[in-house]
């Protein structure tokens, strides 16, 4: 009997209409474009306004990949929804998102791994469709960051942008789909890289709100000096782990976090940049929607049986590579 795969079968994307530029920035901090894009590579992002949530995203971007695979919502088994800011603390986004477009048979859950979080959600639906225990796995990956940006931090603020994508995992015994992964956490970088309150430990108060303790917080160069090394090891160790060379290997889809993070790891990996898909340009750090935004953007050029590396790295810190193979 062929070994069961989860293959990718279709993927679907979105990204609020309003669009954040470097110039709109350069009047609320003090920054400017060649700043910016000199250090990030980033010329804009997308912003979600009004009363809307993350969930919100990923209805549209759900219900894309619903008409596009031509199925229908009562058809998905498993919701897993990758994201660093939910709509609330609880109950999930996943479950939220399960009854927007309809999916009742769906169970669901959240999973916050930070922007490593959708390498994480696509490791672990595989799992349930390699056991055969579901057919239909949605993997959602996305968040609003803009909730829990500070916009008088010009160190962060220029960084990150909104938007959710979202793919569908179905059984392959054609040799197609995740192939193999690699994911790694270490929690003593999480104080680099945290929303010090909102949780358990810090509920919200007038002290931490005062305190700008609910916006995210990061030292910038703690982060980057960990992830451009070891994002571009892990995807480099993936390769080796399979037999893959810079010939074999048809994209690489980095976590959109920093061009000089996607460039060390296109380096690292000997791929060159005509392989390698790249909109933070674009859209900024997404943190969970990065890849999942980047297959839908490249969906046409994907072929049948390409090979595909992600990797990703993200607070806490979590970081992580997935080989696939196209399925279509």
């Amino acid at each position: 009997m062929s070994k069961v795969h989860a293959a990718i079968t279709a993927v679907h994307a979105y990204v609020p209409e309003y669009i954040l530029t470097n110039k709109e920035l350069e009047g609320m901090v003090e920054t400017n474009d060649e700043w910016i894009v000199s250090r990030t590579g980033i010329k804009e992002r997308r912003i979600l306004k009004g009363n809307l949530g993350t969930s919100d995203m990923a209805t549209h971007a759900v219900e894309g990949l619903i008409k596009k695979r031509g199925i229908k919502a009562t058809e998905i088994d498993l919701i897993i929804f990758c994201t660093t800011t939910p709509d609330m603390v609880f109950p999930a986004s996943a479950n939220i998102l399960a009854h927007k477009v309809g999916a009742v048979n769906a169970w669901g859950y959240d999973l916050n791994a930070a922007c490593s979080g959708f390498l994480y959600g696509l490791a672990t639906g595989s799992q349930f469709i390699e056991s055969g225990k579901h057919q239909k796995v949605l993997v959602v990956g996305g968040d609003k960051m803009s909730s829990i940006i500070n916009y008088k931090d010009r160190a962060s603020c220029i960084i990150f942008g909104d938007g959710c994508g979202a793919v569908l995992l179905e059984p392959n015994t054609e040799g197609f789909g995740v192939i193999d992964s690699i994911l790694k956490s270490d929690g003593s970088g999480g104080d680099y890289l945290c929303q010090k309150a909102g949780g358990s430990l810090r509920p919200a108060s007038h002290e931490t709100v005062d305190n700008d303790e609910h916006f995210l917080h990061q030292e910038g160069q703690a982060v980057f000096k960990f992830a451009v090394t070891n994002m571009a090891d892990v995807a480099a160790e993936i390769m080796d782990r399979n037999n893959l060379t810079s010939k074999n290997v048809d994209w690489l889809v980095p976590h959109q976090a920093n061009k000089r993070i996607i460039d060390a790891t296109s380096n690292r990996c000997g791929i060159e940049s005509d392989k390698v898909m790249i909109n933070i340009e674009k859209y900024g750090n997404t943190t969970n929607g990065t890849i999942p935004l980047c297959l839908w953007e490249w969906e046409s050029k994907l072929k049948k049986g390409d090979n595909l590396v992600l990797a990703a790295f993200g607070g806490g810190f979590t970081w992580g590579s997935l080989y696939l193979r196209w399925a279509y």
